[in-house]
């Protein structure tokens, strides 16, 4: 075979044997796993927009004296009066350092006021931890407010009244047992009226 037909087989030869290599190259690589290290949130989009609801929204604000609010929710189903959230939780935080986390089946934000209600437990930094079936929390200033059944476990006992209200003592005008609840410098008030009990635990 003369030396000019070889170059010329070479010349279709070489091209087909590199687009081979990379056919096999792309064909039998290793699969990528970037997909599988982002993360998704579990959530079925198809019935989320099925049924017109909002998945893990989130509220965050600043009343008038300073106190800062975190509302979030597992999802919220909007509707007329501003919706209803499901699996409620209020983070809410004093200038002062005085923090109550409370946490409720379901909840809401309409006209100032954040709702929580369905069974609501609240426990604060200086030690109290409260149920009830309702409180309200405002958003213009630093107060919450239960008007139906408390039951409070106090670092000294247990508490059973008809309201409490947790609010700054220049404000909280009510009549009751009040306790000083805002880490020691008594800036606010843990205010419980309406059929007091007290059962001391020493």
């Amino acid at each position: 075979m003369s030396r000019t037909r070889i170059v010329r087989w070479l010349r279709v030869l070489l091209p087909l044997v590199a687009l081979a290599m990379l056919s096999t190259m792309f064909l039998f690589s290793r699969g990528s796993d970037v997909e599988s290290r982002i993360p998704y949130a579990e959530v079925d989009a198809q019935a989320a927009a099925r049924d017109n609801r909002i998945v893990a929204p989130e509220y965050s604000g600043v009343t008038g004296d300073g106190a800062q609010l975190t509302l979030r929710a597992a999802q919220v189903t909007p509707g007329g009066s501003g919706g209803a959230a499901g699996d409620v939780a209020l983070d809410w935080l004093r200038p002062d350092g005085l923090r109550a986390d409370l946490t409720a089946p379901q909840g809401g934000l309409l006209d100032g006021l954040v709702r929580l209600e369905g069974g609501v437990r609240m426990t604060t930094s200086s030690g109290w931890q409260l149920d009830t079936p309702q409180i309200d929390a405002r958003t213009d200033t630093s107060v919450l407010q239960a008007d139906r059944g408390v039951e409070a476990q106090a670092p000294f006992g247990r508490i059973t009244a008809g309201r409490m209200r947790l609010a700054p003592a220049a404000t909280d005008a009510d009549a009751g047992a009040a306790a000083g609840d805002s880490a020691g410098d008594g800036a606010a008030v843990l205010n419980f009226s309406d059929g007091v009990r007290l059962i001391y635990q020493p």
